[in-house]
């Protein structure tokens, strides 16, 4: 799977957010509410959607698949001007993320995700920093297609810069 190292400045969003677990995921909930709703929010950036994951510190070192987090679907914005109710405004901090390019549908997402935590990160020079993941849904994102394209951005330090 191809990776590349990108420098991301900050990104204003607007979006709605949902609290769940890997062994309770409303993913599909969260999504449908937002798509619902999305013409609501105003000054949009572009059409790129976001889906946004808050992860604890130590989220992945002791993983339990009941543990909660905070997942958010949401759209880039140049104002945040009028945010409609029940969504929030949402701030991607700048950082170092390394990105792949996930061709496939949903269900392989798993085994992805553990191919870039258990084996593409331990063999990197990076290590897991603590800011929000993130995919970001394009013109090639289709659901549930084979042929569905979506960036897995994952926020990463210098392991070498922490010792």
């Amino acid at each position: 799977m191809e990776s590349r190292i990108e420098i991301l400045s900050p990104k204003k969003l607007i979006g709605m957010r949902m609290s769940m677990s890997f062994a309770d995921n409303k993913t599909g909930i969260l999504w449908k509410n937002f798509m619902s709703r999305k013409h609501e929010v105003t000054h949009t950036a572009g059409t790129d959607l976001y889906s946004i994951q808050f992860y604890a510190a130590g989220f992945f070192s002791a993983f339990n698949p009941r543990a909660h987090f905070d997942k958010c679907a949401s759209i880039e914005v140049t104002s945040m001007e009028a945010i409609p109710e029940g969504m929030e405004y949402i701030e991607l901090p700048a950082g170092l993320y390394v990105v792949f390019l996930y061709k496939g549908d949903a269900r392989n997402a798993a085994a992805v995700f553990q191919y870039i935590l258990g084996t593409w990160l331990p063999a990197s020079p990076y290590e897991l920093d603590i800011r929000p993941h993130f995919e970001v849904l394009g013109e090639t994102y289709k659901k549930d297609d084979p042929d569905s394209e979506e960036e897995i951005w994952i926020p990463v330090r210098d392991k070498n810069k922490n010792q």
